[in-house]
């Protein structure tokens, strides 16, 4: 996450949940490196859940303090949906 994202929380979160279009959370722990907050554990099966692949954009954005949207777009620019399916119980957030 950009250095200036960082910047705006007084105490950096352990954990956020990744909200996608379709209203799923997904549960992933925060780490601090280089005084970044970078996704840790949770992330790597997001991706691969959600079928994220080189090219590919993803933007973030601050919902909550513990809540970001996450909308990604393939490598023509266009908006991929993904439908709640096979998440992982150990990172898939409760509501």
């Amino acid at each position: 996450m950009p250095l200036d994202f960082t910047k705006q929380f007084v105490v950096v979160p352990t954990e956020f949940k990744l909200r996608n279009n379709t209203g799923c959370s997904w549960k992933v722990t925060v780490k601090l490196m280089n005084s970044r907050m970078t996704l840790d554990q949770g992330w790597v099966t997001y991706a691969a859940v959600h079928q994220i692949k080189i090219g590919y954009m993803v933007t973030f954005k601050l919902l909550t303090p513990d809540t970001l949207k996450v909308i990604i777009f393939d490598d023509d620019g266009i908006e991929v949906v993904n439908k709640c399916g096979k998440h992982d119980e150990a990172f898939a957030a409760k509501e």
